[in-house]
């Protein structure tokens, strides 16, 4: 299952995205970090000490992640020819979770027990000129081309506020999470989501953060309604793991928190992995993509790159 963290710049996305990875990576399941802010900072928030993590940003190197997940599909003639949006067709290469395939074996490196992938931050060539989605389509490629069985968790930390919906990166998930504070603030965000996602049938589920009382939580419950699914109450083990101090790890999170991070897991496994859906999505931003511009910028006409005979999901690695 594929699961987005979402919400506004400095509602805890990030720290709740590391806290429900390295809960499902306790429990032993297959399980794929990704960090897609343009902030980088999931790393850090999965317990990683040193100045840099030793893994090739996917954003750095799409001509060659393009490359290898085209395959022999004929209707993609070159990476120059594929965009963020190409969706798989018979011949690409598609990928199982934590295979021993090229991607997985360049762009994985594990943070404690976490494997991680990252977009990477802006360089130096890219300030001024460039826009971060451009690296956010190595993401966009791999959940295009992965088929995640029962039991396999993708966890990709999303960029802060409603940003996420400038590309069709938000279609891509199977469950959104979106982490809002008892705040005004924080359930604008909720709300720019909600009236976005309704239009694609895009499952939201809200969590509360930093509830200190029961105030809070009415706050919350009033302003969010059933899309409320649980909250996290105010955390002296987030506040102590984020100054280095994790003794005992996440044995000794506040039982509530523990508790929600269940609730959490509990509401990913009982959602329905709907294949069909998923890549009717991937087919119609690729769609709107070609028309708004990528048909003009290739030369070509990107539709043929829409395979009809494609089946998705566990069949099509047969």
């Amino acid at each position: 299952m594929r699961v987005a963290f979402v919400g506004k710049g400095g509602s805890g996305k990030t720290t709740l995205s590391a806290l429900f990875t390295r809960h499902l990576a306790r429990s032993g399941a297959p399980v794929l970090a990704i960090d897609g802010d343009i902030n980088q900072h999931l790393a850090e928030a999965l317990g990683h000490d040193e100045a840099h993590l030793d893994a090739p940003p996917l954003g750095a190197h799409l001509p060659e992640i393009k490359d290898y997940l085209r395959g022999t599909n004929p209707r993609i003639t070159s990476h120059e020819a594929m965009i963020k949006t190409t969706p798989p067709g018979r011949g690409s290469r598609l990928l199982r979770l934590l295979g021993d395939d090229e991607l997985h074996a360049r762009h994985v490196r594990r943070v404690g027990d976490v494997p991680l992938m990252v977009t990477g931050e802006f360089d130096e060539s890219d300030l001024g000129v460039a826009c971060y989605h451009s690296k956010l389509g190595g993401v966009e490629l791999y959940l295009n081309h992965l088929v995640d069985g029962p039991g396999e968790y993708v966890v990709v930390d999303m960029t802060a506020g409603a940003d996420a919906f400038a590309s069709g990166l938000f279609t891509r998930f199977d469950l959104t999470f979106l982490v809002a504070e008892p705040t005004r603030k924080g359930v604008s965000v909720y709300r720019q989501y909600r009236d976005h996602a309704r239009e694609f049938g895009i499952r939201i589920a809200v969590i509360g953060n930093k509830v200190t009382g029961e105030d809070d939580l009415l706050f919350l419950k009033e302003q969010v309604g059933d899309d409320l699914l649980t909250h996290l109450v105010h955390s002296p083990w987030v506040r102590a793991a984020e100054q280095g101090r994790t003794e005992g790890g996440l044995d000794t999170l506040e039982p509530h928190n523990r508790h929600a991070l269940n609730l959490l897991r509990e509401t990913v496994d009982a959602h329905p992995k709907d294949w069909p859906a998923l890549h009717r999505h991937a087919v119609e931003f690729h769609l709107r993509n070609a028309r708004a511009w990528a048909d003009q910028a290739t030369g070509l006409d990107l539709a043929d790159q829409v395979d009809p005979g494609f089946v998705p999901g566990p069949s099509a690695l047969t």
